[in-house]
């Protein structure tokens, strides 16, 4: 699948990964590959990424919309506090 997360001022990841998990309006869920086409609001929480290659990338956002249509996905996020790599 191809992840892009984006801020208003800047491209934050761009590349491909098994799974991303999101903080939902209505709770975190996790999509994976050939999910159903998918448009929901972001609250604060964190967003957690396993790339391709196994590599875990949390960050930290404070709300957003994430899009997941033919395993791409897109996350505009209102801001990323941080970011973290996790083995």
């Amino acid at each position: 699948m191809q992840l892009e997360i984006l801020t208003p001022s800047r491209s934050v990841f761009s590349g491909e990964i098994k799974l991303i998990r999101v903080p939902g309006s209505n709770g975190s869920f996790e999509i994976m590959n050939n999910h159903a086409a998918i448009i929901s609001a972001l609250t604060d929480g964190e967003v957690k990424v396993e790339t391709e290659s196994g590599e875990i990338l949390r960050y930290k956002t404070s709300g957003g919309v994430v899009e997941a249509k033919n395993n791409h996905i897109v996350v505009l996020a209102e801001s990323i506090e941080n970011h973290m790599n996790v083995s």
